[in-house]
């Protein structure tokens, strides 16, 4: 970990090779007035909107729209087999269930999907924006998404075959997050504050009717989420058991990583954010995917102070989605996963920017957060879906 002492509060970067961009991103966060004690950079830390993904602070007394993401809740689901092997004519099939009962990309469901699986609102009056989409979210829960959302198979460790899911709040986080950073702007305009308009953080201040209705929102987009990841999960099931009717499953692990949340850290009480980055409390499971074609790993938290007890949610990019279809060479990649034997998803030029290269090290990411989290299980991808 790397300290950055040069701003109001200490930069601790556990990302070793960090751009430009990002890093002045983690400045501006640095001098937020609100800010309690550090920012915190992920290994996976890469430039975003107004705060880089990987970034983690704490704020008192205010809370940034910006610093939680527009894809409120995005997160991760994984569950262990009873299988011990699965071969690929089998696991071809099991993915043809899946695409036929998944939506992914822009799809929805044609029909609204049963109430009883969305997150209960005791009053919609308090809800304005997800009421707002209500209707459209029933049809948009158990489905995928796209940009680097995905299904994954894989092999683990521990012997076992996993799979895993990569999907967030879809179209209501985009809408909850969207009008909350909106109604903050036009506020902090109002008020004439002095954090700059141009470094897109602009917040609700934690006693004011507006950031009790971002937060509630919020935490619905969060329960929405694991909903939407849920559902998604028993239809993988359902497709395994299709194929192989005595599988078996252990419970998931469930972690988001665009969130905000109340939480005690150096003995006072704040208000933690994490935009693309997981909690990692002592003895949590968690889990950090690789980019397509490279490992994941279940891991057990540390509960490290120094980042907040977090750690990163993935490789991170290291390479922009139009800069990695410009550069990255398709049927390379595609011959990389072939050489694997990996069922993946690079079908043409536009795939790429999804593609292994357009990722970080995973190894490498792994290493930088070695005093973050301890690996529980390496898993090594067998067939991907992607959004």
């Amino acid at each position: 970990m790397k300290y950055i002492d040069s701003e109001r509060v200490v930069i601790k970067s556990w990302c070793n090779d960090i751009e430009e961009n990002a890093l002045a991103q983690a400045r501006n966060l640095a001098n937020l007035p609100f800010v309690f004690r550090q920012v915190c950079l992920m290994p996976d830390t890469h430039e975003g909107y107004g705060m880089p993904i990987g970034g983690v602070i704490a704020t008192q007394g205010a809370v940034v729209p910006n610093a939680v993401g527009v894809d409120i809740g995005c997160g991760m689901l994984a569950v262990q087999t009873s299988l011990k092997e699965i071969d690929q004519s089998a696991l071809k099939r099991i993915l043809g269930i899946m695409r036929k009962t998944i939506p992914v990309g822009f799809n929805h469901h044609k029909e609204s999907q049963d109430e009883s699986l969305m997150p209960h609102m005791e009053d919609p009056a308090l809800y304005p924006e997800v009421s707002r989409q209500y209707r459209s979210a029933c049809k948009q829960i158990g489905t995928l998404g796209g940009g680097n959302h995905f299904i994954e198979v894989q092999k683990g460790s521990d012997g076992h075959v996993w799979f895993m899911i990569h999907s967030g709040s879809r179209n209501i986080g985009l809408k909850v997050a969207s009008r909350h950073n909106r109604i903050a702007v036009d506020l902090n305009e109002l008020w004439h504050v002095a954090v700059p308009k141009k470094w897109e953080l602009a917040f609700l201040p934690l006693d004011s009717k507006e950031a009790a209705e971002y937060l509630r929102e919020m935490r619905y987009c969060l329960e929405f989420a694991l909903a939407n990841r849920r559902l998604m999960a028993t239809r993988v099931r359902d497709a395994f058991r299709d194929e192989i009717p005595d599988v078996t499953f252990v419970e998931e692990i469930n972690i988001h990583h665009n969130y905000a949340s109340m939480e005690n850290h150096f003995g006072q009480n704040v208000l933690v954010h994490r935009k693309g980055a997981t909690s990692a409390r002592e003895g949590e499971l968690g889990i950090i995917p690789g980019s397509q074609g490279t490992s994941s790993y279940i891991v057990r938290g540390k509960g490290n102070p120094d980042s907040f007890m977090s750690c990163s949610h993935g490789a991170g990019r290291k390479m922009g989605r139009q800069a990695a279809i410009r550069n990255l060479d398709l049927e390379a990649e595609k011959k990389a996963l072939d050489e694997k034997g990996i069922l993946h998803a690079l079908r043409g030029k536009k795939d790429l920017e999804e593609a292994a290269g357009a990722y970080k090290d995973i190894d490498v990411v792994m290493e930088e957060q070695r005093d973050l989290v301890d690996i529980v299980v390496r898993l090594e991808p067998l067939a991907v879906i992607k959004g």
